[in-house]
């Protein structure tokens, strides 16, 4: 509608241009021509060998307001008298004698003062014959194109959004059924936004489906956990008031409050990790003097049933905060201690390479299985078949926490292993630059 409007706008002003040019020339060369006699009229003859273009109407009128000259000579009525109001030179159109005209006044002058009115008029009964013609043709121009443009909006609409659609109900199917391991068929969208879309969709759900997996593990684990220290923090309750406090009772007592509140603590720090929270306090830190006040620590733990192996140690300074490296370190030892069977090692080695620093623990205990290897630093996650529970052992909290501690540090970790020969934790940490 817009590109019709300015068509029809264009048209218009160009053809009003070119006959108001021609009116201007038609009245510039008149008024060369015309000439007053000593009566004060103007003289028929100075024009009478003037041929003007075809439709052109010439009417030269006195001060007093009579026609003094008109071609055609029958013609009598004022081209356009509404224009006689101003004294300046000025286009109008006009309606005479079921005419549509085109009018240029012009005021006439001589030497002693005004002399006349000179209007040049044109009929343009074919400009409003085109511009009508014109503006039908646009009408259905524009009808047929908004036509047009709305069959193929409503197809191309259609078309862009029956993925979404069938996105939209497969998504509340999912929902209403509760079932998260379904997945929307990638293979009924084309390559483009809605099949990314759809995949972006898909990876949603996927993790959806592992948090809630975790989720439901962690709960399962966390009331089992809950239930044992429990039952027998009650047990032994019940054994102190019925026969007095023993020591037996009282360890009892003490070591599965340590199990509880070794949990409250791991699931506080997991919760302020998760939650950005926790801040870590950068410095330079030498990991060195950091293993080996572990290593003071471990040999506790150790007691004797695993013989703790210091096999290499470097000097390497990292930029890190203290606590949590340490943490790390005393995670991956102290689970390495736990399950490696009596008589067991336990090796632990510091290694600097050119650019970073390797932190490694071997155990040759039960291993970790193949369908357990890929989840160990999962939330929550711990392997039941690979791994037996000690009243010391985790909650499968602590190698997320690892983790998450040595990536923020720009590290990484890493774990090979192997059912009935042991496992290796290697923890990578970049070395301070000088």
């Amino acid at each position: 509608m817009l590109f019709g409007g300015l068509v029809y706008g264009l048209v218009s002003m160009i053809m009003i241009n070119n006959i108001d040019q021609s009116l201007q020339q038609t009245s510039n060369d008149l008024i060369s021509l015309l000439k007053v006699n000593g009566g004060e009229q103007f003289d028929p003859r100075s024009i009478s060998n003037y041929e003007p273009s075809a439709n052109l109407l010439i009417q030269v009128w006195g001060t007093n307001r009579e026609l003094q000259i008109s071609r055609p000579t029958g013609w009598k009525d004022a081209l356009d008298q509404n224009a006689w109001v101003n004294d300046s030179t000025n286009f109008s159109t006009a309606t005479v004698n079921n005419l549509h005209l085109r009018v240029l006044t012009t005021p006439l002058a001589s030497m002693r003062g005004p002399a006349g009115i000179l209007q040049v008029g044109i009929n343009i009964s074919l400009m409003d014959m085109i511009q009508q013609t014109l503006s039908k043709i646009l009408i259905y121009l524009t009808t047929i194109a908004m036509l047009i443009t709305f069959l193929v909006t409503w197809f191309m609409t259609r078309k862009v959004l029956a993925p979404l659609t069938a996105m939209t109900s497969i998504a509340t199917q999912i929902t209403r059924a509760d079932d998260l391991s379904r997945r929307i068929p990638l293979e009924d969208f084309r390559d483009d936004e809605i099949g990314r879309l759809v995949m972006a969709f898909n990876k949603t759900l996927e993790r959806l489906e592992k948090l809630f997996g975790t989720q439901q593990r962690f709960m399962a684990d966390v009331s089992h956990e809950l239930r044992t220290p429990l039952t027998v923090i009650k047990g032994n309750i019940g054994i102190v008031r019925k026969f007095g406090a023993d020591e037996e009772s009282l360890s009892g007592i003490e070591e599965e409050v340590d199990r509880l509140t070794r949990l409250v603590g791991d699931l506080l720090l997991l919760n302020q990790a998760e939650s950005g929270v926790m801040s870590l306090d950068f410095v330079k830190v030498d990991l060195g003097s950091v293993l080996l006040e572990v290593m003071q620590q471990m040999n506790v733990l150790a007691k004797g049933r695993v013989r703790l192996k210091l096999s290499s140690i470097d000097q390497a300074i990292v930029n890190g905060d203290r606590d949590r490296i340490k943490q790390v370190f005393l995670n991956l030892i102290s689970n390495a201690i736990t399950y490696t069977p009596k008589n067991g090692t336990v090796e632990v080695n510091l290694e600097k390479k050119e650019f970073e620093v390797i932190f490694s623990v071997r155990d040759n205990g039960a291993g970790i299985s193949a369908e357990d290897l890929p989840h160990i630093f999962e939330r929550f996650y711990r392997g039941d078949k690979s791994r037996k529970h000690t009243a010391t052992s985790g909650f499968g909290l602590g190698l997320s926490i690892a983790k998450w501690i040595t990536e923020k540090h720009g590290g990484k970790i890493e774990v090979e292993s192997q059912v009935a020969q042991g496992t290796t934790f290697r923890v990578y940490f970049p070395l301070i630059q000088e």
